[in-house]
């Protein structure tokens, strides 16, 4: 009977050893390649010493940027990295995933100067990718310039950005190239950041003084050679403005492009309308309610498949709510009211998901002749995407090919500077004047998180998928980007990380889900924006109807590849695909088949779309019309003073009013109620349809 026992156990034993031995973690939707599968050892490593550090210079863990574009036209998508302290790096596309340093003999710069984005754009129209890489120059020991790549077409490069001048010297953070003015070639918008100064701060017009060195900047090109057209084109040029992230698309669907700019700190974010005369018209409190108080990376794409561009910015909201309740958080209601009345916008420091309701809808007043600014409604709480912590770069791509674009976040901050411990001590006067800027560096806890990914779920609704789908990589990474780089039809990753190797991951859509997708690759043979950067791409399907527009640079410093793919689940065929040139040339394809890639060639003399249109306002504001001489008079009283725990403040809840019959007459009267020390009104209706107020 022992005997038997003992079997048993032992068999039940050599079960459960074969069973944990081959028992693995199931695998993920995407997988980290490590830098002997890739080749690509790149790092951007950080080196902080006592002239050079976070308390030196704000932005000193930014990180860098990463560009995924194909610069040797194998239709195989090659990697740019920038360094902030080491040298850039170029990464060749040898298929399979692996990758080839190619950096010394393409005559890549080996410096050692602070670099921060990165992109790949067509600069001079000649059909071959060229590299734009933003530098930090003329600040303490920095003393660089930004660089522009010129391809060769035989593997090498030659930096000429003074010949075409693009040589800026200053604090830039990222540029866009994209065609402006819809002239046939690709103009650049220069995003600068600038750096704590006191004559920072102070009241919002301050953004009209144009600083040479911080300023973002517009260049328009003129026949290869750009000039600098900042002043004329009415953009922001200050030194307020503190330029994390610029994300380009036509948010008011009129044909031009318009441009978002993330400004951290106290300036507004800018949407700047495309008026199409050559001039930009900044109007972003009339779009959005409400922004991100410290926007980070943004992005555009259509999130809920009704056509529009919708908005995404990054912010540092934390998720943990140890980390939150130990972080700096929103201002006091008071420094709030201050910017308020210093002519800033209403700010909250959490990521905002801005849904495009389209354009024209707030023009009550009158009908317009035109199409109009966009409306929008930020909706991030109620979609769950608020709080990702200490993020950088933020993209809206289809990453499970299922038709409905997705977030992947890239996110960490190598020290935490807004730690309440740390400016507990530093606010000490003995530390204040003798600890050395390394030691109160060390005193930041640190702020290696997890990136952050989300699933669309189709009805303004996001899953985290991050651990799920395998992008849950714990470190600071600041850049990333997206391109198919082992051309099997769906997104990779890359990303450029602080102190450790960059990562890539493979996307394993096309083995795990299944799905079915579209490739599409734009060739303009007639002008010179040969990779029809602008262009608008519908398409229909018995299952969507999506809408992408050709952008390269979105996230945070970085640029993804010029080649758009869209995720068609289990649809069997494209059945109409639309091109909406940058120019505005209108082409159309039918019935097209599916999981390939589709090169499509402008055509010449395309039929123009028309972007003029008659709206008719649901509601029209008629309220002088009815002779309502009624204005409420809110006294200043801060609830908060008082009771320091109410979640809002109860002495603005608005006035309250009621509507009746009061004198029997048939016709409809109302009463409003007053705020504190100011009588209620009474408005009697008359039969010309007006209101008289009744005298008490």
């Amino acid at each position: 009977m022992i005997h038997n026992r003992l079997l048993k156990y032992c068999f039940f034993l050599l079960i459960v050893i074969i069973t944990s031995c081959t028992d693995e973690t199931p695998e993920t939707l995407f997988r980290q390649l490590s830098p002997e599968e890739t080749n690509i050892t790149f790092a951007n490593n950080l080196l902080e010493s006592e002239d050079f550090n976070i308390i030196e210079y704000l932005y000193f863990y930014n990180g860098a940027g990463v560009a995924v574009g194909d610069i040797n036209n194998d239709d195989l998508p090659d990697i740019f990295f920038t360094s902030n302290q080491g040298p850039s790096k170029l990464y060749v596309n040898k298929g399979g995933l692996k990758f080839e340093d190619i950096s010394k003999k393409a005559g890549i710069t080996e410096d050692f100067h602070w670099k921060t984005g990165v992109t790949m754009a067509d600069v001079n129209g000649d059909g071959w990718l060229d590299i734009y890489v933003c530098h930090v120059g003329k600040y303490k020991f920095l003393n660089s310039r930004n660089q522009l790549y010129i391809n060769n077409q035989d593997g090498t490069f030659a930096e000429k950005a003074s010949e075409y001048g693009l040589d800026f010297q200053g604090f830039s953070t990222q540029s866009a190239f994209f065609d402006y003015d819809r002239d046939g070639d690709l103009d650049m918008y220069l995003l600068n950041h600038s750096i704590h100064d006191t004559d920072n701060f102070g009241k919002s017009h301050l953004r009209l003084q144009i600083d040479s060195l911080t300023g973002d900047r517009l260049y328009r090109n003129d026949d290869g050679r750009f000039t600098n057209i900042t002043q004329e084109s009415g953009i922001y040029s200050s030194k307020i403005g503190y330029g994390l992230g610029v994300a380009i698309g036509d948010v008011n669907d009129d044909g031009w492009p318009d441009i978002y700019i993330s400004n951290d700190f106290h300036e507004n974010d800018y949407l700047y309308y495309n008026t199409g005369d050559g001039t930009l018209s900044e109007a972003g409190d009339s779009s959005f309610g409400h922004t991100s108080n410290f926007s980070m990376g943004s992005d555009m794409a259509d999130v809920n498949n009704d056509g529009l561009l919708d908005v995404f910015t990054l912010d540092m909201k934390p998720e943990d709510e140890s980390v939150l309740k130990s972080s700096v958080g929103a201002d006091p209601y008071n420094i709030y009211r201050f910017k308020l009345e210093y002519g800033y916008h209403y700010q909250y420091p959490r990521n905002m998901l801005q849904l495009n309701r389209g354009a024209g809808r707030g023009e009550f007043s009158k009908p317009a002749t035109s199409v109009g600014n966009a409306i929008f409604s930020e909706v991030a709480e109620i979609a769950g995407l608020d709080a990702t912590d200490w993020s950088w770069s933020a993209l809206l791509c289809d990453l499970d090919n299922d038709g409905w674009k997705d977030i992947f976040i890239s996110n960490g901050i190598w020290r935490r500077p807004n730690d309440l411990d740390y400016l507990k001590f530093t606010s000490n006067k003995e530390v204040q004047q003798n600890a050395t800027d390394m030691q109160l560096a060390g005193k930041m806890p640190s702020g290696l998180v997890p990136n952050y990914a989300y699933r669309n779920q189709g009805n303004l609704s996001f899953e985290k998928v991050s651990e799920k789908w395998g992008l849950n990589f714990t470190g600071c990474s600041n850049g990333a980007a997206y391109g198919d780089l082992d051309n099997d039809g769906d997104l990779d990753l890359v990303t450029n990380n602080i102190n450790v190797s960059a990562s890539v991951f493979e996307n394993r859509s096309d083995e795990k889900i299944k799905n079915n997708f579209l490739k599409i690759k734009l060739i303009d043979s007639y002008s010179k924006n040969s990779f029809g950067i602008g262009a608008r791409v519908e398409i229909i399907t018995n299952e969507h109807r999506q809408v992408q527009e050709l952008y390269a640079t979105r996230g945070f410093q970085s640029a993804s590849e010029s080649v758009l793919i869209f995720g068609l689940g289990q649809a069997q065929q494209v059945d109409s695909l639309i091109i909406r040139w940058s120019d505005g040339g209108v082409q159309f394809l039918q019935n097209v088949p599916i999981n390939q890639l589709l090169k499509i060639e402008k055509l010449n003399n395309l039929p123009k779309e028309s972007f003029t249109k008659i709206l008719h306002p649901l509601l029209e504001d008629i309220s002088s019309q009815l002779k309502i001489n009624f204005t409420h008079q809110e006294n200043n009283y801060n609830d908060f003073d008082q009771e320091k725990l109410i979640p809002h403040k109860l002495s603005e809840q608005g006035p309250k009013l009621a509507v009746g019959d009061v004198n029997g007459d048939g016709l409809e009267d109302f009463y409003i109620c007053g705020a504190a020390g100011q009588a209620g009104a009474l408005f009697l209706q008359t039969k010309i349809m007006i209101f008289k107020k009744l005298q008490i």
